[in-house]
């Protein structure tokens, strides 16, 4: 208790948790755009019940990672070396990781771009997926972003209630713009698109990390702000192309 008291009147831990926080939702993006666009394949009363329990297990899985540092911090000791090139579990998860959202990813772009015209054969490429297959696949990238968001907080604190109140605060936001995001994407074609580009672009960002590669995160999520911000601008220009409706 006199830890957490002395916790709470430090300024410094106060910038640390404000700081975390702000990470943790924007590592939470990647998560939540995936989460958003393979619900969005279940039939729609499934939607939002498969969003929560996404989420949920997010949250079980990164506070049940902070239950073990000890072990999260020693996946990144080398295991074993490839032509001079040191690999750990973290770098293999993450290798897996990208790989797994970089086939999901063009699988996706692949069903929306066939250009096959029968009725039957479109039906073929909007099929839906089964709730279970979902939850799989969710609780799969759950365990890589977990892993990553985890590092990452752990790098930037030594304090596990700063990390777990970060975590929880993190997991809300994405809680609360699950739905908003996922309807947002499915009523908009393109931005369907845009965001399995962005999917791809983080796969291969996983899989250089991997391979030793940093990519600063800074870059990535400029080059996805500034996507979005052209998509933006194409959007409001097809709208005000678009004739109004006859009153």
């Amino acid at each position: 208790m006199d830890y957490l008291l002395q916790l709470a009147a430090d300024p410094g831990a106060w910038v640390a948790l404000v700081t975390l926080i702000a990470m943790e939702v924007v590592l939470g993006i990647d998560n939540l755009i995936f989460i958003s666009i393979l619900t969005n394949k279940l039939p729609a009363q499934y939607r939002t019940k498969a969003r929560r329990i996404g989420i949920g297990l997010a949250l079980i899985m990164r506070l049940a990672l902070l239950g073990t540092i000890a072990v999260i911090v020693k996946l990144t000791t080398p295991v074993f070396e490839v032509f001079g090139q040191p690999f750990s579990w973290r770098d293999m998860i993450l290798i897996a990781g990208g790989l797994f959202l970089v086939w999901k990813a063009t699988t996706e772009i692949h069903h929306n771009v066939d250009p096959r015209t029968h009725a039957e054969d479109v039906r073929e490429s909007k099929v839906t997926i089964g709730f279970a297959a979902a939850i799989a696949q969710i609780l799969m990238l759950d365990i890589v972003f977990s892993i990553d968001s985890i590092i990452t907080a752990v790098g930037m604190t030594e304090h596990i209630p700063i990390m777990i109140i970060a975590v929880i605060a993190a997991v809300t936001c994405m809680l609360l713009a699950a739905d908003p995001l996922a309807r947002f994407i499915e009523a908009n074609p393109t931005v369907v698109m845009l965001a399995l580009g962005f999917l791809i672009m983080i796969g291969m960002t996983l899989i250089a990390e991997g391979f030793g590669a940093h990519v600063p995160k800074g870059y990535v999520y400029a080059a996805m702000a500034f996507s979005t911000a052209i998509e933006a601008l194409n959007m409001l220009a097809r709208k005000r192309r678009s004739p109004e409706p006859h009153r």
